[in-house]
């Protein structure tokens, strides 16, 4: 066991900006000179109120919204969303587009299809273990909206670009690369985010919506599983999570102010993946998992020669203050998430150690 802060490489909770951390530390016990912490003062306080308000204002700057949008948290992360969307829009008459890409999305069509939902699965990688982000996809023309996965945190893959869906409105799930780029928000009806990969702590997802699409839900559905509910109120209906709000405040503060934007955040982005990949490309000890094209910013997979050398390079990683690299209990191997708060120098971290590993094991 360190006393010291290791290199945090986890998939989801994940790291946080250590200014973030330091923020929170100064003012848990005293927030804005309430004599109370931020988990003690009232939901309905001016305290709270220009909490919430800031982090909707700093999303739509972030993410060059506009008004036409509305950001709403609600708990119950992204797999709360897999079936509020399908019973909040997918009404009869109504139907979808998904697209599999992995476990969330395999997930998200679940769901729709629990509820007995017209969806259709118009395109697959399961052909290939998921390794790859299907391309030249034939959407249908009258459906309501098409669901997407934005990045694949179990295997390591990523739309690089968004499909040309004829006007037809994106869903989003961008859990684990929300705020990492900037996006064309034109394309999408929906952005939902579970904050716990790269936006902040778990306990609350982000949902961004159209003001068209929010116009669409109709009141017969359940009070708290309807999306009307959430922005009726500012998203303040029943108590929030406020912990969790206020550290996603802060994180998009430090995004705005210290970051400089998604802009210079995606650069540094790119900048981290690409020392990881070129590792990964140059070696025949460690063998990348996804496609080329279709590799993820946000989340490197890779194996090696064998299991028992992988479960070395975990503990052996660990043992040098790097944490996290364990792959996902459903596929195995070790993998490395690259999130907005992971520092070039922890990559470089990395990268030093992996070399070092490959040359006395390899």
């Amino acid at each position: 066991m360190t006393s010291e802060r290791i290199y945090n490489f986890n998939p989801g909770p994940a790291a946080l900006p250590l200014v973030v951390l330091e923020e929170i530390r100064e003012n848990f016990l005293n927030f804005k000179e309430s004599g109370m912490s931020i988990t003690e003062i009232s939901h309905r306080s001016k305290e709270f109120d220009d909490v919430i308000n800031d982090a909707v204002a700093r999303t739509k700057r972030l993410l060059n919204l506009g008004d036409s949008f509305q950001v709403l948290f609600i708990q119950g992360g992204a797999s709360m969303q897999f079936c509020m969307i399908p019973m909040n829009f997918l009404l009869p008459g109504k139907s979808a587009d998904y697209v599999d890409t992995g476990t969330w999305s395999t997930k998200a069509i679940k769901e729709a299809q629990i509820q007995g939902k017209s969806i259709e699965v118009v395109a697959s990688s399961a052909d290939k273990n998921y390794c790859y982000i299907p391309q030249n996809i034939a959407f249908n023309d009258k459906v309501d909206f098409v669901h997407l996965t934005s990045n694949n945190t179990i295997k390591g893959t990523q739309w690089t670009e968004f499909p040309d869906t004829k006007g037809v409105p994106i869903f989003c799930d961008m859990s684990s690369d929300i705020m990492s780029r900037p996006l064309d928000a034109a394309k999408f009806g929906l952005i939902y985010a579970g904050a716990q990969k790269n936006a902040g702590p778990a306990g609350v997802c982000l949902v961004i919506i159209r003001n068209d699409i929010l116009d669409l839900v109709p009141d017969s559905i359940p009070t708290m599983l309807r999306y009307t509910t959430y922005s009726a109120k500012n998203s303040m209906y029943n108590t929030p999570p406020c912990f969790a709000v206020y550290t996603v405040q802060l994180v998009l503060k430090w995004l705005e102010e210290s970051v400089g934007g998604l802009e210079k955040m995606a650069a540094l982005n790119r900048k981290k993946a690409r020392l990881l990949y070129r590792l990964l490309d140059n070696s025949s000890f460690y063998r990348a998992t996804a496609r080329p094209d279709s590799r993820s910013l946000m989340n490197v997979t890779f194996r090696m020669p064998d299991e028992e050398l992988e479960e070395r390079f975990i503990r052996e990683g660990l043992e040098n203050g790097l944490g996290g690299l364990k792959g996902h209990r459903s596929v195995g191997g070790c993998r490395a998430s690259l999130y907005n708060a992971v520092s070039l120098d922890a990559v470089e971290v990395l990268t030093d150690f992996m070399a070092t590993f490959e040359r006395k094991y390899g």
